[in-house]
């Protein structure tokens, strides 16, 4: 049995496999900071190590990205969906650790923009014996909502029905030892199915593997909801978030050589008579026959000299400034394109006036893009009440609207 814990560790499923690369690559466009500055920002092939290690601790990060996948989420959840005969109780905590509805749907919308889908789960607390109201109260016995990312997704599997059969969901934890022990790191999978839910663990340690808890449930179908964009991985396609992070990786190179240009402006590049450095007295040694050393660095930084046929003139050379206002304005294109590839470009920058026609279909474009969105959602949450139900029969179902009239003008 042991070795079956084992491979239920090891288990991913096909779609996880080749979309985790650009997934994770996503993820690390979102979160930002020094840590992707450096994974993103490209050496020049004539670019010495001082050098971009200079460009490294210079460069900065406009983090589109996040900008676009929190401005759907928060254009969508602008207005306060309708709930009508919702408990204001587990509206107000939907995941029992504190988040409301708005927030673990906050939370699936941002996942669906970063890669394209994402999952939610619904668990019932661990109990035993018998229960009554004023028990499940007292100890929160009740259906908890959570969001998870595709990336903690390991596997699954739907039955001839179409629905989910089984789905294994990964998350790291640290347990607590107590205030005076360290917490230890493990591994979870939890394994839901049509009739059981089971949590193993891996210790980081050891690597044993182990049955934490099996809990039978009567909903007949799985308690968690699998959710892709259907024009993106519905139709065997890549998701538009890989393009994103693309062109925004675009814009940070380039905003990273304006930064330098201007840096060069400032302090200029020296040009030496190559006469001058024939006969310059560097620190560095002497040469057999008495004569010091010129030592001298090849980059595109460091000081370069001419012959006497040249100018022969020691001067400092500087980028024009039209080169910086230059990669500023195809940055600035870069930053129009990347609003309309994911379909939130609200007008195209020209100097004649547009028409009320051309503006009207801006914003229908908008419109559209945000309301089919708001479909996925709607559903979904729909969906976590149901099985909430199923959970609890005390719980109602409730009539869910969210808002589809966007104030886009």
């Amino acid at each position: 049995m042991e070795q079956d814990y084992d491979y239920l560790f090891r288990r991913r499923h096909a779609l996880h496999r080749e979309n985790r690369e650009v997934w994770e690559r996503s993820r690390a466009a979102y979160y930002g900071g020094e840590a992707y500055i450096r994974r993103a920002l490209v050496r020049h092939v004539s670019e010495v190590e001082p050098e971009f290690e200079e460009r490294l601790r210079r460069a900065y990060y406009f983090n589109y990205p996040r900008k676009l996948a929190r401005l759907i989420t928060q254009f969508i959840l602008s207005v306060e969906p309708q709930r009508d005969g919702a408990e204001p109780e587990l509206v107000e905590d939907f995941s029992r650790t504190g988040l409301r509805a708005n927030e673990v749907m906050r939370q699936f919308s941002t996942l669906l923009n970063i890669y394209g889908g994402a999952a939610l789960s619904v668990e019932m607390p661990y109990f035993s014996g018998e229960i009554d109201c004023e028990r499940k109260k007292l100890e929160r016995i009740r259906p908890a909502v959570r969001a998870w990312s595709p990336l903690e997704v390991a596997d699954w599997s739907c039955g001839a029905d179409g629905q989910l059969d089984w789905i294994i969901f990964e998350e790291r934890i640290l347990s607590d030892n107590g205030p005076f022990q360290p917490p230890s790191p493990a591994l979870r999978r939890k394994l839901f199915t049509r009739t059981e839910t089971m949590i193993f663990e891996r210790e980081a340690g050891t690597g044993r593997t182990m049955l934490l808890s099996r809990a039978g449930h009567k909903l007949g179908c799985v308690p968690a909801l699998l959710s892709f964009e259907p024009d993106g991985f519905g139709i065997d396609g890549g998701h538009y978030f890989e393009d994103v992070v693309r062109i925004s990786d675009a814009i940070l190179n380039n905003e990273s050589e304006a930064q330098m240009n201007v840096v060069k402006q400032m302090f200029g590049l020296l040009v030496i008579s190559d006469s001058f450095a024939r006969g310059a007295h560097p620190a560095g040694g002497e040469n057999a026959d008495g004569r010091e050393k010129f030592s001298h660095l090849l980059a595109r930084s460091a000081a370069i000299w001419e012959s006497p046929e040249e100018k022969g003139i020691s001067r400092y050379i500087s980028p024009s400034g039209a080169d910086s206002a230059a990669i500023r304005a195809e940055n600035d294109a870069l930053k129009r394109e990347l609003f309309d590839v994911v379909g939130m470009a609200l007008i195209q920058p020209s100097r004649a006036a547009q028409t009320a026609e051309a503006k009207a279909w801006d914003h229908h474009q908008i419109k559209q893009f945000l309301a089919s969105r708001v479909d996925q959602l709607e559903q979904a949450e729909l969906h976590c009440w149901e099985l909430m139900r199923r959970y609890d029969r005390s719980i109602r179902v409730p009539r869910i609207a969210y808002n589809r009239e966007f104030a886009v003008t």
